[in-house]
């Protein structure tokens, strides 16, 4: 097969958009998806981004993408964090999903970061597995920790 990853483009987001979609159906929350064209591509292609996207084309079609951006630890100093890696599910185990992982992790050691993160769910063991192979450590002993924006408002009112 023939696969083309590349840093994604603006006119890429109706795409981007859809793989999005397509991960939260997978990760049982399709409902969950707030995001819209217009958010990524103020946040993503605007004067100041907050993240940066690669695509693996396929016959001039996207078929995963992998969402990153910099963040700060007190510890290692910058980092470069992977928010969302998918590949259309029809083009699973072809090696595009370790193609895009391999970028990812190209794009931080040639930004010189210490650290390279993400969260992976527990149940999903071939990813698990596939990261633990790689040289990743996963983690069982640090819990994700999210408030979301009602959870917000209620505590800072108190």
């Amino acid at each position: 097969m023939i696969y083309n990853i590349r840093p994604a483009k603006k006119e890429d987001l109706p795409q981007i958009l859809d793989l999005i979609k397509e991960l939260a159906a997978f990760e049982k929350e399709p409902d969950a998806v707030e995001v819209d064209l217009n958010t990524l591509e103020e946040e993503g292609f605007g004067e100041n981004p907050l993240f940066n996207c690669f695509v693996a084309e396929v016959e001039n079609k996207i078929e995963g993408m992998a969402l990153i951006y910099f963040r700060f630890s007190t510890w290692k100093g910058r980092t470069v964090h992977l928010e969302d890696l998918i590949v259309r599910e029809h083009m699973r185990g072809t090696g595009l999903g370790s193609a895009l992982y391999k970028k990812v992790i190209e794009f931080a050691v040639e930004k010189g970061v210490k650290r390279t993160e993400w969260v992976v769910l527990d149940w999903n063991k071939p990813a698990v597995e596939f990261y633990q192979r790689s040289g990743a450590t996963v983690f069982d002993n640090w819990n994700t920790v999210q408030m979301d924006e009602s959870a917000m408002k209620k505590f800072v009112k108190h």
